[in-house]
């Protein structure tokens, strides 16, 4: 069987960390990137027996890119700390490491929770991220959000999905939609011409109707209509943000 490396991206994940290693305890390494958290995430990652390192965060992609080649190991494994390997995605994973690959990478699909709530629609339900690569033939593209893993190879597809939190109350939930937003229009400024009203009302009324009504976002309640006009905000402040900085103000 081939041998595995997890790693796991932290700031300030004290109520995750625990759980979050723990659900990835069948890998053979297990390495935990902490930028310098406040609240005792990278304390406590050493107490659970795992490799802790502290690096100061400039963005996701490049700290992933900065830890992948460190692992000691052919196959990695990327957990975001809200993120569970779930015991059907555990042993589907061992299958793979288990049998020669042709493919060098998997999609893996997740579960999505949102204010207490499985998502089953509102555009989150077909959510998958590559995850799993080999060491070696696999980084993330240069971007400061939404980062996806570019592969030199076939990249396939696990059955099993990842159990995915990402909501701890509205305000955390916003600030980070604030932040998206922020490096969002830093990575749009380079594709985007001259702003206009299409940007400022047309894209974002787009980003609510596709998420409410095409991708059945009603059909989750109240966590579905939230759904859809976060989509709607955040798209109307990465132009916003963008036009600020065009003007270099904040």
């Amino acid at each position: 069987m081939e041998k595995l490396t997890a790693i796991i991206i932290t700031k300030n994940e004290i109520l995750n960390i625990a759980s979050v290693i723990d659900s990835v305890r069948f890998a053979d390494e297990i390495i935990v990137v902490d930028s310098f958290s406040t609240d005792g995430t990278f304390e406590k990652a050493l107490e659970l027996n795992v490799t802790a390192i502290q690096r100061k965060f400039t963005y996701h992609a490049e700290q992933k890119n900065w830890i992948i080649p460190q692992a000691k190991h052919d196959w990695v494994l990327i957990v975001d700390a809200d993120e569970r390997v779930t015991p059907e995605l555990e042993t589907e994973i061992l299958e793979v490491l288990s049998n020669e690959q042709q493919d060098v990478a998997f999609w893996i699909g997740r579960m999505n929770h949102f204010m207490g709530k499985r998502v089953n629609y509102s555009g989150w339900r077909n959510d998958k991220v590559i995850r799993l690569f080999k060491r070696d033939l696999c980084l993330y593209e240069d971007k400061l959000v939404h980062e996806e893993i570019v592969a030199q190879g076939s990249v396939g597809h696990l059955k099993s999905k990842l159990s995915h939190n990402t909501y701890t109350t509205m305000d955390a939930y916003m600030d980070k939609m604030n932040r998206y937003a922020t490096k969002q229009a830093k990575d749009y400024d380079k594709k985007t011409g001259t702003l206009n009203p299409y940007h400022f009302v047309i894209k974002p009324f787009w980003g609510f109707f596709k998420h409410y009504i095409i991708q059945s976002g009603f059909r989750d309640g109240v966590v579905g209509l939230t759904i859809g006009f976060i989509q709607g905000y955040v798209v109307y402040m990465r132009y916003v943000k963008l036009w600020l900085l065009r003007r270099n103000l904040k």
